[in-house]
């Protein structure tokens, strides 16, 4: 990249969107650029290009990844009309062919499969934008490049294969203490409403020595918290088996495959016990899985493994059997009301993270009113909740019965509210435990204002003279193992505690959805 400015290297700027599986690859992308000798900066206006990776998992994914593209745009011509633009990730993946003529403004655009590639990619990009500049018929606002000048590089293969291994340079862009470890890329699951085997291909575990040589890595690093994250993590290990049928998705097919693999086979079982047997103080924590593929054994294996944090994420999507079928999920409400019952006795104190889709098409007031109740029922430690978005290229985008946006969001509206009664009443029974956190960093006085920290109505017994004073003073922000990072809440402790470690706090108090504490 040295010969594109002779007295400085290339400068790329970088705008990641969308999942931590997503946030890979753009750690993946920055790690090969500095590799080849490229500067990262964070100031778009001095940067020779770009690259935008963008999301396009539900509608309103892709509109902020359209936004986010414009704007760069519109950057550009204010600041650097010779800056690169690409776009990369989830929209071109699925939008090769119509990208290029609803987004001009973009020099080059690429998929998945080229994240190790982004060096060159760049080069391209800065060539291309250099003779749309110098024609004579490019526009000032709005860029939109003449037929004359150079049409946008794309280079997106429709059926991604990529993973990247441990030996694939890597930038993180997480905090030192904790990381995200991609165990696989894909998805063979055929539910009707998602569109992420279309983009992100097969299932494609990888190996397991591979991943523990990368846990060990970042755990000399400094990583205190392992996140382990795929499409599907539960399925980890079965592509890999001689002769693999990738048609194994309802719980009965997975669990003989799972049987009659030989005693070496990597499973999400393998994986987490060794993990756990690496030297140190750590939390692995086991995001994405999927109920149709949880057996005795993972639930055994999270039970022995003390480093394994006591927290499954376990999106469930929906309970009423009508709609369990139309979603294809491959469970009945039976199996999933037996499967919560095994982990939580399995596991005893383990939090449970769901997320449900309302407003699916043929969705009525009767079946609505029975995922109410299972809310209520089961009472969730952790849950969202999504409207249903209809999605071009799935099955359910066909489907008759299609609900209107309006009751989609008041149907959301009212399963949060269900909700928000469940995680009071859970942060409350926290309220005079002992428990270990992961300390994050020093709260600003905006989070403690957003968290309403000093409310009296959220938690804190009046009248109480000694939790007064707790209310006032410094706070750190840290989590526990029923939190997980973004996603879930935090845990306001009043105090100065080392950043980056383990600590032991008292909780004292809560507001909605978060605890506060103070050191034990």
């Amino acid at each position: 990249m040295k010969e594109q400015f002779a007295d400085r290297p290339t400068r790329v700027g970088l705008v990641s969107l969308g999942c931590a599986k997503n946030l890979v690859d753009a750690e993946v992308m920055l790690g090969t650029l500095l590799k080849d000798g490229v500067e990262i900066t964070n100031d778009a206006g001095q940067a020779d290009v770009v690259i935008v990776n963008t999301c396009s998992f539900i509608d309103s994914a892709q509109a902020e990844s359209v936004e986010a593209i414009l704007e760069s745009a519109q950057v550009r011509e204010v600041k650097n009309r010779g800056q690169g633009l690409i776009v990369a990730g989830c929209l071109p993946q699925r939008f090769r062919d119509e990208l290029p003529k609803l987004l001009p403004e973009v020099d080059a655009f690429m998929g998945i499969d080229q994240v190790a590639q982004v060096t060159e990619i760049v080069r391209e990009a800065i060539a291309r934008r250099k003779s749309r500049v110098q024609s004579p018929k490019s526009r000032i606002t709005r860029h939109v490049p003449p037929e004359s000048s150079p049409s946008p590089l794309i280079d997106v293969d429709l059926r991604p294969r990529y993973i990247p291994d441990y030996a694939t340079p890597r930038f993180r862009l997480t905090p030192r203490h904790f990381a995200y470890v991609k165990i696989a890329e894909g998805c063979n699951h055929p539910c009707s409403f998602c569109i992420i085997p279309r983009m992100r291909g097969s299932h494609r575990s990888r190996s397991q020595p591979d991943l523990v040589a990368e846990a060990r890595a970042l755990l000399a690093d400094g990583v205190r918290e392992l996140n382990l994250i795929s499409q599907d993590s539960t399925y980890y290990g079965l592509d890999l088996r001689p002769n693999h049928s990738r048609a194994i998705a309802a719980p009965a097919r997975f669990s003989a495959a799972v049987k009659s693999l030989p005693g070496e086979a990597p499973t999400i079982c393998s994986l987490l016990r060794e993990l756990n047997a690496l030297p140190g103080e750590f939390w692995v924590r086991l995001l994405y899985t999927h109920p149709a593929h949880w057996t005795d054994e993972l639930i055994q294996t999270i039970a022995e493994c003390p480093k394994v944090a006591r927290y499954v994420d376990i999106p469930l999507q929906h309970i009423h059997e009508n709609m369990l079928e139309r979603m294809r999920r491959e469970t009945s409400r039976q199996y999933i009301e037996d499967l919560l019952r095994r982990i939580r006795a399995g596991v005893p104190g383990i939090a449970l993270r769901t997320t449900f889709i309302v407003g699916f098409p043929g969705e009525t007031r009767e079946y609505f009113e029975a995922l109410l109740d299972f809310i209520r029922a089961t009472r969730f430690e952790r849950l969202g909740v999504f409207a249903y978005s209809r999605e071009e290229g799935t099955r359910a985008g066909k489907m008759a019965g299609q609900l209107p946006d309006k009751v989609k969001a008041q149907r959301r509206d009212r399963a949060m509210a269900v909700q928000h009664e469940v995680a009071v009443a859970v942060a409350e029974s926290f309220v005079g435990r002992t428990i270990r956190v992961l300390v994050e960093k020093e709260a600003t006085a905006g989070e403690l204002r957003r968290a309403r920290v000093s409310s009296w109505e959220h938690g804190l017994l009046r009248g109480r003279e000694e939790h007064a004073a707790q209310l006032k003073g410094r706070y750190v922000v840290a989590r526990g193992e029923a939190d997980a990072p973004d996603i879930d809440g935090r845990v306001y402790v009043r105090g100065e505690l080392p950043l980056g470690e383990f600590a032991t706090v008292k909780v004292v108090g809560h507001t909605d959805y978060d605890l506060i504490a103070e050191p034990a």
